[in-house]
């Protein structure tokens, strides 16, 4: 989320939040709809499919929108899948380290696409399968591979960390391993540019090529930063067209972020003011409740009006409404000083937020609203409660 934290300042600006309701996330439809005909050119130029993967964007809110371009979605659970297939439709792709039986076969009954971890998957989960299809599930299934090769730098998020647990490297790979299978899946991406994917198909190739022949379709995986600034177009799209000219197979690409980047906000504001060695504000959002990746990244998100600590006359540390002591989005600095009640618009909060939002402590989840640029209309689609935690537990 790093690399594309500042996007999204212009178009912020041109949402009035004196009324939103905080904490609230706000994603703008133009800048969707912009994001999606980018999308749109990469697919027909490339003749591939692009697909959006639930795990970094899953506002079913704006699938209206999404589904006039992209070919489906990937879901990497049970409940992603049945989002998919109810609320976006189109073809429905799943992957997860590992499914059980019950998952299985409930999955079956969603998807188009399913892609195993592991041999030993395939052939333990098989069967289900292969009764699916007797019954008339058109299923294409293939493996994920792990091509070994590194080009992330957190290692969290770095799919081809040492002992990965995504992914079959080529040791642990036979031909008769891929019998009955229709495709390959790799990721190694994360906010990477075009020249980091061909390095990856370079590994790629060179380690599980010998499969390729036969296959239909190869999935690119994610990661793919699509739509920021001076992400080459060109490039990606020759990658693509070449593979497919070598090898005749289908290709799929399944970012998630790239959809959503530069498109939404979180609005918070101000609950107090106090002074312990320096300035501080605690706001009615939280790091570790409702923008976690501030924490696990980690980074610093970018906020409207506001720079790095000392660059404007006013320095605060905003905290987050939860006890957690280290509930602190960071040090940020204003032109004046900050108010009980201000509002702050947080950037580039469409992606990896509203997904991984938890009711820690019982803060409230922010509300979800949509902004139509050509009316400046704010709507709001989901408002959340003590129900919404209360039905967590039991």
């Amino acid at each position: 989320m790093s690399a594309g934290a500042s996007l999204g300042a212009e178009m912020a600006a041109k949402i009035d939040v004196s009324t939103v309701e905080t904490p609230c996330f706000v994603t703008d439809l133009g800048a969707l709809e912009q994001n999606l005909r980018l999308m749109a050119m990469i697919q027909e130029r490339a003749d591939c499919k692009i697909l959006l993967a639930l795990k970094g964007f899953a506002q079913w809110s704006t699938f209206p929108l999404v589904r006039k371009v992209l070919h489906g979605a990937t879901a990497s659970s049970v409940a992603e899948a049945r989002l998919a297939r109810q609320e976006l439709g189109g073809e429905v792709h799943a992957y997860a380290p590992a499914y059980s039986e019950t998952d299985m076969r409930e999955l079956v009954t969603l998807a188009d696409h399913i892609v195993l971890n592991s041999p030993g998957q395939w052939r333990r989960l098989r069967p289900i399968i292969e009764q699916a299809r007797a019954a008339g599930r058109k299923l294409s299934c293939g493996l994920r591979v792990n091509p070994e090769h590194r080009e992330v730098e957190v290692e969290l998020y770095d799919p081809a960390a040492p002992c990965s647990r995504l992914g079959t490297t080529r040791a642990n790979l036979s031909r008769e391993d891929l019998a009955g299978l229709d495709g390959l899946h790799f990721h190694t991406l994360c906010e990477l540019g075009p020249d980091a994917l061909e390095r990856t198909l370079a590994a790629f190739e060179a380690k599980f090529g010998e499969f390729i022949p036969g296959l239909s379709w190869v999935n690119f995986g994610g990661g793919h930063h699509i739509s920021r600034p001076g992400y080459d177009h060109e490039h990606l799209i020759r990658l693509i067209q070449n593979f497919r000219a070598r090898w005749g197979v289908d290709v799929y690409l399944e970012p998630g972020e790239a959809i959503a980047l530069g498109t939404g906000v979180l609005v918070a504001s101000v609950l107090d003011l106090i002074d312990n060695g320096m300035h501080l504000a605690i706001l009615d959002t939280s790091a570790t409740a409702h923008m976690p990746d501030v924490l696990e990244m980690p980074y610093r998100p970018m906020i409207l009006g506001a720079d790095l600590p000392g660059v404007l006359p006013h320095t605060y540390r905003l905290g987050g409404l939860s006890c957690l002591a280290g509930d602190v989005i960071g040090d940020y600095s204003f032109p004046s000083p900050l108010q009980v009640g201000d509002r702050l618009v947080f950037l580039d909060m469409a992606h990896y937020t509203m997904v991984k939002t938890t009711t820690f402590n019982g803060v409230r989840l922010p509300s979800i609203a949509t902004h139509d640029p050509a009316t400046g209309l704010i709507t709001v689609s989901r408002r959340f409660g003590y129900e919404d935690y209360r039905n967590r537990l039991s």
